[in-house]
């Protein structure tokens, strides 16, 4: 669903704007410019998996859950909200969140909170229902409107998880549907791992860390791919695991650490290769770029998986024309 006031006449913007959120999103009242010519508002709101996905920018307003409405019949669910640009404040249970960009916060329907978007609004906003975090009440009651840092290894690495989901979902022609709506499964195992190492027990925490252990992993190797010393041992050591225990995870996950990188490193090979901004580049500096020892190795392992030539997968591309697809950190 996309939403944008600037083809609406300024009448119509508020209730609108309301009418979207009360029927996909949330009850809430929400507060805009006093002048209705001045209240502009863009986004897009999708379901991915579990998952509701709302992106949007607008200018000053609040957002307020009544007592009233936060007894409504909705399920009963957690927000994400994760700031892109600007700051915001989200104020639930006592408690004031200042999120800075990279910054995330939970907020819970089923009590009131107040959204403070004193400069407008840049964010993506993740509803889940309670029982897909399936963590203990007391729990998630104490991670509500208490800021998580960027500067947070964890909190880091779910705010970069959720943060494709919504660029994803804001362009679902780049990505199958299935495998979009898979995507939001590790989102909330990452979340679920940010809340019990923060505010969990040892027990729930080391569990937690356990489950997610997989999806921690190969976020680590895609982001190290090129690297030549890309070895197990430093995988584990990373994640203060043994090897034996870094195998058994993901064997139990279907994934063969040595296989799933050489493939993965293809992948990034033979997209280079094909790319005309890189036609500049040798084979053998691309293939060493992206972690293989020599041209000979990686040239038969290249044929091996595309039956194919690195030189004739390049020459076949050469000329194509195009240009790269714009990549977002």
């Amino acid at each position: 669903m996309l939403i944008d006031t600037t083809a609406m006449a300024p009448g119509e913007r508020a209730e609108a704007i309301r009418e979207v959120i009360w029927s996909s999103v949330v009850r809430v009242e929400i507060t805009h410019q006093p002048d209705p010519r001045l209240i502009r508002t863009a986004g897009v709101i999708s379901r991915v998996g579990p998952l509701t996905v709302c992106s949007v920018r607008a200018n000053a307003t609040v957002v307020r859950r009544t007592p009233a409405l936060a007894r409504d019949d909705m399920e009963p669910s957690v927000f994400v909200g994760l700031q892109v640009t600007g700051s915001s404040v989200v104020v639930q249970d006592g408690r004031e969140a200042v999120l800075r960009p990279g910054d995330l916060a939970l907020y819970d329907t089923t009590r009131p909170y107040t959204l403070l978007n004193r400069d407008g609004i840049h964010q993506h906003y993740f509803r889940i229902p309670r029982t897909e975090l399936a963590l203990p009440a007391r729990l998630l009651n104490l991670a509500t409107a208490v800021p998580f840092s960027r500067r947070d290894p964890l909190a880091d690495l779910t705010a970069t998880c959720l943060r494709r989901i919504a660029r994803q979902q804001a362009r679902p022609a780049a990505s199958p549907a299935h495998d979009l709506q898979a995507a939001g499964r590790p989102g909330i195992e990452l979340l679920r791992a940010l809340i019990t190492a923060r505010l969990g027990n040892h027990r729930t925490a080391c569990q937690t860390a356990d489950e997610t252990l997989c999806l921690r992993v190969i976020d680590y190797v895609r982001a190290h791919l090129g690297d030549h010393d890309l070895t197990p041992a430093r995988v584990a050591a990373y994640h203060h695991v043994s090897l034996r225990q870094l195998y058994k995870v993901l064997s139990r996950n279907g994934v063969h650490l040595g296989e799933w990188v050489r493939s993965q490193r293809l992948e990034r090979c033979r997209a280079e290769l094909a790319a005309p901004w890189a036609q500049h580049r040798s084979i053998a500096a691309v293939a060493h770029r992206w972690g293989f020892p020599n041209a000979a190795y990686f040239s038969r392992a290249f044929k091996g998986a595309f039956g194919i030539t690195p030189s004739d997968w390049r020459a076949l591309h050469a000329g194509s024309g195009g240009s790269p697809r714009s990549l977002h950190p």
